[in-house]
């Protein structure tokens, strides 16, 4: 795997690359007897993650803000596939109450949970702080899916335990996790608004994404929980993510546009990584392109990794006293 791989889509050691759709890498998988949660299923690479594990049958709970838009997703997909089994909760990721609440609400639903998909995000945003006080981004992209994954993970172990099917969760990260900070991870200025790079902010973010999969992922293995967690590059793909850098983005594409991803290509990896039968037990690792691919120096610290899951967990429960 690389750059030529990237330009050329050839495929890598799992028979797939970065030309690979959705619909290639979960052909012929059954996931019927699946339930995913993929937050911010309702629009780009979330809603074609969406789309396609509902045509292999998973009921899906998509995890969206934005209910309106949630719900004109789930008519979208059932229009296309009348079989299809979505359901649409509301999520706010950047307060720990939405995010409290979401719990509830899907507990109270009585369904299993074998797939988890952190897919929801923001990105090179304003300096702002969320309703509890935090940078946006780390709050948003690292702290609420931090947040959400402790919440529901006895509902993932009950599930695992009772079906003997491993549960899988998976990060949505990105290759943006190299440009961050220069200590990785800013725990003393989190939210310092002085010295805030809405660019190495979200690297910080995506780069926390890495790290708590691999701290959780350490932590089942050791209890010996049926769960694996793994973190993705999606690719570089043109969504409402980009939103805040439209056109230094469409600028950047005209120089780079060979490697670029259209949605289904973009989604490939986070459906690989939930459902495909070759990765079964395989955990604590980082995939790009359905392959997996090393991370960062900063990403492989365990020591980090470990500091920013006691950071988080303080933070968490500094903010609900």
């Amino acid at each position: 795997m690389g750059v030529l791989s990237l330009i050329s889509g050839w495929p890598g050691r799992s028979g797939f690359g970065s030309a690979s759709t959705a619909e290639q890498v979960s052909d012929s998988i059954d996931a019927s007897d699946l339930t995913v949660i993929i937050t911010g299923g309702a629009s780009g690479i979330g809603l074609e993650t969406t789309r396609v594990l509902a045509m292999r049958g998973a009921h899906v709970i998509i995890a969206a803000r934005n209910m309106k838009a949630a719900n004109e997703a789930k008519q979208l997909v059932v229009k296309h596939n009348e079989k299809a089994k979505i359901d649409v909760l509301e999520l706010d990721l950047s307060s720990l109450k939405s995010i409290k609440t979401f719990s509830h609400s899907f507990k109270a639903l009585n369904l299993p949970l074998n797939i988890l998909i952190n897919n929801a995000g923001i990105m090179f945003c304003p300096y702002q702080l969320s309703q509890d006080g935090i940078e946006m981004q780390f709050a948003t992209n690292h702290l609420g899916h931090f947040y959400l994954t402790n919440l529901l993970l006895d509902k993932m172990k009950e599930t695992a335990a009772a079906t003997g099917i491993e549960g899988r969760i998976v990060n949505l990260s990105s290759v943006a996790h190299v440009y961050t900070y220069e200590k990785g991870i800013r725990f003393d200025k989190i939210s310092d608004k002085d010295s805030y790079s809405d660019k190495r902010a979200y690297g910080q973010s995506k780069l926390a994404n890495i790290l708590h999969a691999n701290e959780l992922s350490r932590r089942l293995k050791e209890e010996g929980a049926n769960i694996t967690v793994n973190s993705v590059h999606p690719g570089i793909i043109m969504t409402d993510l980009m939103r805040h850098s439209f056109w230094q983005m469409r600028i950047l594409k005209l120089f780079t546009y060979l490697f670029w991803k259209n949605v289904p290509q973009g989604a490939a990896t986070s459906c690989y990584v939930a459902v495909h039968p070759g990765l079964k037990g395989v955990s604590g690792k980082y995939f790009l392109d359905c392959n997996e691919w090393p991370a960062s120096k900063f990403a492989t610290d365990p020591e980090l990794a470990k500091n920013l899951w006691d950071y988080s967990n303080n933070l968490v429960n500094s903010l609900q006293h």
